[in-house]
């Protein structure tokens, strides 16, 4: 029983693209490890954009530096 927990920051992530991650990593579980698609999870979790960090920064700060 597959249980896959997939953290995205929430920068406007769709219900369509949300759908997709699901199907995707479904199908890509069944196909390399032979799992029964009924029996995998999939759970995707928001983060807001200033609680996630790179390199010791917020995203926002990480970001205005790159520029």
């Amino acid at each position: 029983m597959p249980y896959v927990h997939i953290e995205v920051t929430d920068e406007g992530v769709t219900s369509e693209q949300k759908k997709a991650l699901i199907k995707g990593t479904t199908d890509l579980l069944q196909k390399v490890l032979h799992k029964d698609p009924a029996t995998t999870f999939v759970v995707i979790d928001e983060v807001p954009l200033e609680n996630w960090g790179i390199g010791g920064l917020p995203v926002p700060e990480f970001r205005a530096q790159q520029k």
